[in-house]
C-alpha cells in the first residue's frame, strides 16, 4: 500500500503542473459540452497512462536514445502542436456545442496523442523519473507503484475537467476568448521550442 501512495503522490506531482495536456483538457472543458469534455479527458488519460507505462518499463528511454526517432517526433510534433495552438489563436468564437459533438473521435484522439506523446523531452523526463523509482523498488512493489501513478493521471484529468466545466458558466464569451488566446499562444510557444530542438538535432 505504501508503494501505491508513493506512485500516487509522484504521479500527481508530475501531471499537475501546467503543460500541453492540461491546457488541452482545460480548453476542451471550457469550450465543449461536459460529456464531450469528459470523453476527451478519458482519451488524454489513456495516452498518459501509455506514456507512464512506457517510461516505467524503459520504452521511452529506448526511443529517446535514437536520433532518428527523436528527429521524427520533434518534426511531426512541432507541426501538429503548432496547428493546435494556431487554431485557438485564430478562432474568432468559442467552439459551439454542435461543432464539438460533430468532431470526429479520431481527430480528438490524434490531438490528445500529439499533446501527450510528440515531445521527446516528456518521454525522457518520464523515463528518468519513473525508471529511477523502478530501480529502487522491490519487485513485489512495482505493480502497486505503477497503479498509483495511473490512478493519479485518472484522478487529475477527470478532476480538472469537472472543475473547469462547473466554473465555465461564470465566464463570459469575451473571457473565454481571452483564455483561448492565452492557451493558444502558450501552445504555440511549446511548438516553437520543439521546432528549435528539431533544428538543433538536424544541424547535429
Amino acid at each position: 500500500m505504501t508503494a501505491f501512495f508513493q506512485g500516487l503522490s509522484l504521479g500527481l506531482a508530475y501531471v499537475a503542473p501546467i503543460g500541453l495536456q492540461n491546457l488541452f483538457v482545460i480548453n476542451s472543458a471550457l469550450s465543449r459540452p461536459r460529456w464531450v469534455a469528459f470523453r476527451i479527458a478519458g482519451i488524454v488519460i489513456f495516452f498518459d497512462i501509455l506514456l507512464s507505462m512506457a517510461g516505467f518499463f524503459g520504452v521511452g528511454a529506448i526511443i529517446t536514445r535514437s536520433d532518428l526517432a527523436k528527429m521524427v517526433i520533434l518534426g511531426v510534433g512541432s507541426l501538429l502542436v503548432f496547428v493546435i495552438g494556431a487554431r485557438l489563436v485564430l478562432s474568432r468564437d468559442v467552439a459551439t456545442a454542435e461543432l464539438s459533438m460533430d468532431m470526429p473521435l479520431w481527430k480528438v484522439a490524434w490531438m490528445a496523442f500529439a499533446v501527450t506523446w510528440l515531445n521527446p523531452q516528456a518521454l525522457l523526463d518520464v523515463s528518468l523519473l519513473l525508471g529511477a523509482f523502478r530501480a529502487v523498488l522491490a519487485e513485489s512493489e512495482t505493480t502497486a507503484f505503477i497503479l498509483g501513478v495511473v490512478s493519479a493521471s485518472s484522478m487529475w484529468f477527470f478532476w480538472l475537467t469537472a472543475a473547469t466545466s462547473l466554473l465555465k458558466s461564470r465566464f463570459t464569451p469575451k473571457v473565454l476568448r481571452i483564455i483561448n488566446l492565452v492557451c493558444g499562444l502558450v501552445i504555440c510557444g511549446y511548438a516553437i521550442s520543439l521546432a528549435l530542438s528539431f533544428m538543433d538535432l538536424v544541424r547535429g
